[in-house]
């Protein structure tokens, strides 16, 4: 599905990017991010539709998404000191 077709579709749920990431359990810029490819994912697409008919339906999605436990995706590459992507860093022994 396109960005622009995904965008629509929200739309038509009366949803944000902001609002449908946080009912899939993802961060809004991963969402967004999708805008530089030009299309979604179609596991997105499919949500995305799906919540739309729900409401031209006049069927609320809070029950739905009530029964499921959305376990929020951990960030990838979470740098700190000491680690490099997340990965811990090991000290390097050079020998001359």
């Amino acid at each position: 599905m396109s960005y622009d077709d995904f965008i629509a579709e929200l739309g038509k749920a009366g949803l944000s990017v902001r609002e449908f990431a946080a009912l899939v359990g993802m961060r809004a810029n991963s969402v967004s991010n999708y805008s530089k490819r030009g299309e979604v994912s179609s596991h997105l697409g499919i949500i995305a539709a799906l919540l739309a008919e729900l409401r031209l339906k006049g069927i609320p999605h809070e029950p739905v998404f009530d029964r499921v436990d959305v376990n929020k995706k951990k960030s990838r590459g979470s740098a700190a000191i000491g680690k490099f992507g997340g990965d811990p860093q090991t000290q390097l022994e050079l020998r001359s």
